[in-house]
């Protein structure tokens, strides 16, 4: 593949994480320029899967994850260079309110203190009354026992972040730039996934919450997967979003290792939030004896 426009062009390793991303219509006068064959054509259909490369988990953001910087740069060469490949992006948005069951305003102790972020809140601390929720009590106390009982990661309180309609929750920029490119110079249109809005519980999984009484998860999105050869994964954060995305794509198609081991995740471009590097190791070496999924630098990896 050749392409008019230089990586560089679109990428400046000196912007990752400012909210200026320059003039986009640039970007997109760039891109109409190439003579790449449309998405549409494509024989071996692939998926590249960004999930919450956003400004508020970059090194300079509310919720820093470090090592974010070179993880997007890297998922960015890596779109860059397999652009005539890559058939369809698709990019999660964590989104949120302040008012939401895993930021500090919705709890209090008994003296009106609001937790630190990352602190960790069980179920008894909330039936015993050391941490008291400012709205929906039952569904608060609710919500941490049945994290419990799933054994899914407790509740923990973190920093304010992503929220809607700010600079923090949107793509970040310099990324932005090469997956907008994508879809206007292979003529196929963004996916975007838009996650965390219930304010009773958190989602760091692509596909549905920790937990919800409704049950709701995204059909629409998993009906897709058998449809492509290969689905790439990265993003951040590796602990926390990136494998409860996994995990959750994992357990629906559990049956289906000819989906299950399409599923390719990229090991330089994602990174664990501290402490729990261990943990996330583990659970990947799971999945892939269970399901057959891939773990490979983005640099190694060839379409």
């Amino acid at each position: 593949m050749t392409m008019k426009t230089r990586f560089e062009q679109l990428f400046d390793q000196h912007a990752l994480g400012l909210a200026d991303m320059g003039k986009m219509n640039d970007v997109f006068t760039l891109a109409s320029q190439e003579r790449l064959r449309p998405a549409a054509e494509d024989e071996r259909r692939i998926l590249f899967v960004a999930i919450d490369m956003q400004n508020d988990f970059m090194e300079n953001g509310a919720l820093p994850v470090p090592g974010s910087f070179q993880d997007a740069a890297n998922a960015a060469r890596f779109i860059y260079r397999h652009m005539d490949k890559i058939t369809n992006i698709a990019i999660s948005l964590d989104t949120h309110q302040p008012q939401q069951i895993f930021h500090p305003c919705w709890w209090t102790d008994e003296s009106g203190n609001h937790p630190e972020p990352y602190t960790i809140i069980k179920a008894a601390d909330v039936a015993g009354g050391k941490w008291i929720a400012a709205a929906h009590p039952g569904e608060s106390l609710e919500y941490v026992t049945e994290l419990e009982a799933r054994s899914r990661k407790d509740l923990c309180i973190w920093p304010y972040h992503c929220l809607e309609g700010t600079a923090g929750a949107a793509l970040e920029t310099q990324f932005a730039k090469v997956v907008y490119f994508h879809s206007i110079a292979r003529r196929s249109e963004t996916q975007r996934i838009v996650k965390g809005l219930d304010p009773l519980s958190e989602m760091y999984g692509i596909i549905k919450p920790e937990y919800d009484r409704k049950g709701s998860y995204n059909k629409t999105f998993l009906d897709r997967l058998p449809s492509y050869d290969k689905v790439i994964v990265a993003g951040e954060a590796k602990s926390h979003c990136v494998l409860e995305s996994v995990r959750q794509i994992l357990e629906h198609y559990g049956d289906r290792r000819d989906v299950t081991s399409k599923i390719v995740l990229l090991a330089d471009c994602m990174s664990p939030i501290p402490g729990f590097e261990q943990a996330t190791d583990e659970t990947f070496a799971y999945f892939q004896e269970k399901y057959g999924i891939y773990i490979v630098s983005s640099t190694e990896l060839e379409l």
